[in-house]
């Protein structure tokens, strides 16, 4: 069966946590055959972050699905061994150790493209595999405070403000599975594999913006605003009447025109600075006054109503129970219920993007530590004795 566009590709990933993770997912979600390595008896960190139910950890289904898993030592002969077997016939590897880890076990690119020339080799690290920081350990936070990010985020008397959640880490994983295509077609040019060296930093520095350009143009150092931009205006959260929350952006001359209009005051139309998002930001104390009490006098719903009447962009602050209530979500699919063994049913994030022509799909949840080691030993040639003596060894799980 034809389960997207990857169809036939064949992943390894010997990724933990989150980036590395999420890059395979993706690859999976669109049809590859992904085989996660983890350590025998620690397995991938991502098993254990999150919430779980019942001792089943929520997060691991959607970052394991569509991976068949082995519990896999590379650090002692025999595993490494192994998995030089398995890289024999697979496209793509992922890993996330440190730089010269792979080298140490004797699984380094160099011996990898020995055994197979047309294999791409991700390397996902904090700050690359070269550089005076490239032994530090790395972690999304880290990326975020320096990246800018954090800096710019958060109220502008308060302090520099972190995520609550994997940013760098995700933004990274979707860079990691678009670096991978771009490297597949170099091998189709080519005829060679490659090796890509993605950082956790690069991504989200590239999100942030150009603030380097600026600060090397300008001399300017950018400034936490709190929800205002210092592009356009208004652009805020405003609470309405029923304690409920919206956010309003203009970015567009037309859509600032239309809100202006409908709040009730045309009359700023008029002035000359109006023109310009710029401008129109150095004017944002007026702007969102008038905006927020408008809306301050009416519900969400109300609010919403007048926006999309007049063309204006707005939308709800949604916490996690409006957004699985929310019709568009759910009659786009953005959010889809996969069957589960442990759990009967889980709603989670659908595939990110679909194809009419090559759609992709979840074939499964993620699977339970090693679960699949024995099948992907007897593919490898391995027969029961050898595996129950690899894992008296310690070597699988």
């Amino acid at each position: 069966m034809e389960d997207g566009p990857l169809t036939g590709l064949r992943v390894i990933d010997v990724s933990t946590i989150l980036a590395g993770p999420l890059c395979c997912q993706i690859l999976g979600d669109q049809g590859a055959e992904v085989v996660k390595v983890e350590h025998p008896t620690a397995g991938d960190g991502m098993r254990g972050h999150g919430p779980s139910k019942d001792g089943v950890p929520l997060w691991w289904k959607e970052i394991g699905r569509n991976k068949r898993t082995i519990g896999l030592s590379l650090s002692v002969p025999e595993g490494a061994r192994l998995f030089l077997k398995m890289a024999e016939t697979a496209d793509v590897v992922v890993e996330n150790f440190r730089p010269g880890t792979l080298e140490r076990w004797g699984v380094g690119p160099e011996r990898l493209h020995e055994v197979n020339p047309d294999l791409v080799i991700v390397r996902i690290t904090g700050f690359g595999q070269e550089g005076p920081y490239s032994a530090r350990p790395g972690f999304g936070t880290l990326a975020e405070a320096m990246s800018g990010f954090a800096h710019l985020t958060g109220e502008a008397d308060g302090p520099p403000t972190l995520p609550a959640f994997g940013l760098a880490d995700s933004i990274c994983g979707i860079a990691a599975s678009s670096a991978v295509m771009m490297a597949l077609w170099a091998r189709e040019r080519t005829g060679r594999g490659q090796v890509v060296d993605m950082n956790l930093l690069e991504p989200i520095m590239t999100a942030v913006g150009p603030h380097a350009t600026v600060y090397d143009q300008l001399g300017v150092v950018g400034r936490r605003q709190g929800n205002r931009s210092g592009n356009n205006s208004p652009r805020n959260t405003y609470r309405c009447k029923d304690g409920r929350w919206v956010a309003v952006s203009t970015s567009a001359q037309t859509i600032a025109e239309r809100v202006m209009t409908l709040v009730g005051h045309p009359e700023v139309l008029d002035e000359p600075w109006f023109a310009s998002g710029r401008e129109r930001a150095a004017h944002a104390d007026l702007l969102d006054g008038h905006v927020g009490a408008w809306i301050a006098e009416r519900t969400r719903d109300e609010v919403i109503a007048g926006f999309e009447r007049v063309g204006a962009a707005v939308a709800p602050v949604y916490d996690a129970r409006d957004l699985t209530e929310d019709p568009h979500v759910t009659a786009t699919g953005m959010l889809t219920r996969v069957p589960d063994d442990d759990l009967g049913s889980v709603l989670m994030h659908n595939v990110m993007w679909r194809m009419p022509g090559a759609p992709g799909r979840i074939r499964f949840t993620g699977r339970p530590h090693g679960a699949d080691t024995d099948t992907i030993l007897r593919e490898l040639g391995l027969d029961a004795a050898e595996a129950a003596g690899l894992r008296e060894r310690g070597v699988i799980a």
